[in-house]
């Protein structure tokens, strides 16, 4: 494909977490790791957290690629899920939707308030393996993992879980309290993570809420992360913090996460439509990169 034919993309975002969505179901649009990256730059390009390609799918609406703003593909992002979902099922005028992803098939709805879609994520990975962690652990709603000095850690304790992406959590007394900017990605990869973690701070506000905020791997201090705002209701829930329906506010604002009797967490929130434009000419390469 030729760069400067132009390749047409949509800014989207839930509660703040930003993709740029291309799609790529009538016609190829190649990506390698350089031009993701300067798509994803929020100076020099158009600026996100995740860049998304639509592609065809069998057995679904479509598949949803994700890569990161570092250029590294991801299985799942629950936020761009909804925004994915919301435009299919305007494009074909109905009521439910199945979208594709490296993490599985997800069946997708409308939620009760306009431009809110409620996403079935799935049951969550709760064994060490599955998450997956480089150690066993028995007991995954509390590891042993510590951040400071022995005797006095600034963190420590915290649950895993995986919810499409692997998610470590610690449960603190005060979000501000610590420096998620600084810690995020030495605890991303922590070598306990084969395959790096999104870093989560926790605050119990209520019998039935809680507060988040996340450092995504690949992509750094986020406004939201609905994949994140999963394993913290689960985790929250097996720690008998909370109950299973939850209301998780971020930064960006806040999602309504139900973990269900049939173990099927779903999430439901916002999604917003910011602009529309063409990528650069020349930025999209002639060819796929090999895997």
């Amino acid at each position: 494909m030729d760069g400067a034919t132009g390749v047409p993309f949509v800014k989207m975002n839930g509660l703040g977490n930003d993709f740029v969505v291309i799609d790529a179901r009538a016609r190829a649009v190649p990506l390698d790791a350089q031009a993701l990256r300067r798509i994803a730059d929020r100076a020099a390009g158009i600026g996100c957290d995740q860049v998304i390609r639509i592609e065809p799918a069998t057995g679904a609406a479509a598949f949803m690629r994700i890569w990161n703003a570092d250029g590294g593909e991801v299985d799942a992002c629950g936020n761009a899920t909804r925004c994915i979902a919301w435009g299919l099922m305007e494009e074909a005028g109905g009521d439910h939707v199945l979208v594709a992803t490296n993490a599985g098939v997800l069946a997708c709805a409308p939620g009760a308030n306009p431009m809110t879609v409620a996403v079935d994520m799935g049951p969550p990975r709760l064994n060490w393996d599955e998450i997956p962690l480089a150690e066993p652990f028995a007991d995954t709603r509390m590891i042993e993992l510590q951040v400071g000095p022995l005797g006095a850690p600034l963190l420590h304790s915290p649950s895993v879980a995986n919810v499409g992406n692997p998610h470590c959590i610690f449960w603190v007394d005060d979000l501000a309290a610590h420096d998620l900017a600084r810690l995020g990605p030495l605890l991303e990869n922590h070598p306990l993570f084969p395959e790096r973690a999104n870093i989560s701070l926790a605050r119990i506000t209520g019998p039935d809420s809680l507060s988040l905020r996340v450092w995504e791997r690949g992509a750094g201090l986020t406004r939201a992360c609905g994949t994140a705002a999963c394993a913290a209701a689960v985790s929250a829930a097996r720690k008998r913090l909370t109950g299973r329906h939850v209301a998780v506010t971020l930064p960006g604002g806040t999602l309504d996460i139900d973990w269900r009797d049939d173990d099927h967490v779903v999430m439901t929130g916002p999604v917003e439509i910011e602009f529309a434009g063409t990528l650069p000419a020349g930025l999209v390469p002639e060819r796929e990169p090999r895997p």
